[in-house]
């Protein structure tokens, strides 16, 4: 009973010790940048709504860009938890079924053909294509024997991922001014965001938490093998249906917003397993807090290196997290 009793103290102290991470974190996003803002300035702005140039700074230009990236990095990380757990591979993450290169064609196709050309309708399409990918994807996995199983998942993902990046090449090709601007949303950031794009998105990263969470159990019981998550009374037809719906709907959506963010899928996981251990009731808060931690981290990063110009976070969040998957690798701590 006491190391029951002590690993959840852990896991509670770990907990704790993200949130307060979280926080720093977004007081770093709101004060610092090409214009440094005292936190006492960043807080007046926030409570009392400020005054002069840099309150409009925080609350027009950083609070949006911020509120993206929290709910960006939380949702990737959450995606990148139920794949990893779903497939039961460790290298798995939202590209994995082909669900970001979904999204990169949703947006080639809706400024080539279209004429979509702001960020607020990129979003759209790009959901759009993204939850079609993984519609496509299942359906091949599920075709013939045995059903959907991780093998089949992550070949049609696979299969499905090289030919939209084809289509997506070919478009860039033959298009000029489409490649000018795709390549902008293609690096991944979360600079230039406005709040009419939280209010977007805001809905479906929430529904993809609540399904994924819903099959906390169910993710836990598939890490022990298909025959013991049976014996275990799960639906593992079921598990991985819900859990697939989340990630898809929380992948697209943060692909939608900010681009697709490389590495926060893949990485954070691998932390939150290293540190709560692999119970999914655990680990996916933690990731949740993690995700947008390297996220803002990365940004913030990205906007003090070659000032007065900016690093798309997109670019700097595998120079966060590559040391830290590293780092447990060598010391044997990733899951088999």
């Amino acid at each position: 009973m006491s190391a029951r009793r002590a690993l959840a103290l852990r896991r509670i102290g770990w907990t704790v010790a993200a949130l307060a991470a979280l926080l720093v974190a977004v007081l770093l996003s709101l004060g610092v940048g090409a214009r440094s803002i005292a936190p006492s300035t960043v807080l007046d702005a926030l409570w009392n709504g400020g005054g002069g140039d840099d309150a409009r700074v925080v609350l027009e230009m950083r609070v949006p860009r911020t509120i993206i990236a929290v709910l960006v990095g939380a949702g990737l990380a959450i995606a990148g938890t139920a794949l990893q757990g779903i497939t039961r591979n460790p290298i798995a993450d939202p590209g994995i079924l082909g669900i970001s290169q979904g999204a990169s064609m949703g947006v080639v196709l809706a400024i080539a053909f279209a004429g979509v050309h702001t960020l607020s309708g990129y979003v759209w399409f790009a959901f759009a294509g993204a939850a079609l990918t993984s519609v496509a994807v299942y359906a091949i996995a599920s075709s013939g024997r045995g059903g959907a199983t991780p093998v089949k998942l992550a070949l049609g993902g696979a299969a499905i991922n090289a030919l939209l990046a084809s289509v997506t090449t070919g478009v860039l090709t033959t298009k000029s001014s489409t490649l000018d601007e795709f390549r902008f949303w293609q690096v991944g950031s979360v600079a230039g965001r406005e709040m009419e794009i939280v209010h977007q998105v805001w809905p479906f990263l929430l529904l993809g938490t609540v399904l994924v969470v819903s099959v906390a159990r169910g993710l836990d019981a598939l890490a022990l093998g298909e025959d013991m998550a049976k014996g275990l009374g799960q639906n593992i037809a079921s598990v991985r249906i819900v859990g697939g719906v989340g990630a898809t709907v929380l992948t697209g959506a943060g692909v939608a917003a900010a681009g697709p963010i490389a590495f926060v899928g893949l990485a954070v996981p691998h932390i939150a397993r290293a540190i709560v251990g692999t119970d999914h009731r655990w680990v996916l808060p933690l990731a949740a807090l993690i995700g947008p931690v390297i996220l803002l981290t990365a940004d913030v990063i990205g906007r003090v290196v070659f000032p007065p110009g900016e690093i798309p976070a997109g670019v700097t969040t595998a120079l966060i997290g590559v040391p830290f998957l590293v780092a447990l690798v060598r010391r044997k701590a990733v899951p088999a």
